[in-house]
């Protein structure tokens, strides 16, 4: 799965509701934004983005702070489907971070 988000990624052609494309993606990374994985720890381990952190969807409110701690820094969410995205991207605005975006 992760090959096959990579491949719709770098084509523009993700069929997950996603806010921003690659390019968007790779300047913000150039900017300082955390790459987050909320998929599980399993699935994370299968494989994932460079640099991404893994924090799972269901673990937001229990880990947040230690992986988090700046929640004004810029945050991008990804899943496999885009639906654990948004709902991690719903949680992390509702505990106060400002730029949470979704791929």
């Amino acid at each position: 799965m992760l090959y096959k988000f990579r491949y719709l990624l770098q084509r523009n052609r993700c069929n997950c509701k996603a806010e921003i494309n690659k390019q968007q993606i790779e300047r913000l990374i150039q900017q300082g934004a955390i790459l987050v994985d909320v998929r599980s720890p399993q699935e994370f381990a299968e494989g994932h983005l460079e640099n991404a952190i893994s924090l799972p969807e269901y673990e937001i409110k229990k880990k947040v702070d230690e992986l988090l701690p700046d929640k004004s820094q810029i945050i991008i969410v990804y899943c496999s489907t885009g639906h654990r995205s948004q709902k991690a991207q719903k949680k992390l605005k509702n505990l106060g971070y400002k730029m949470v975006v979704t791929v």
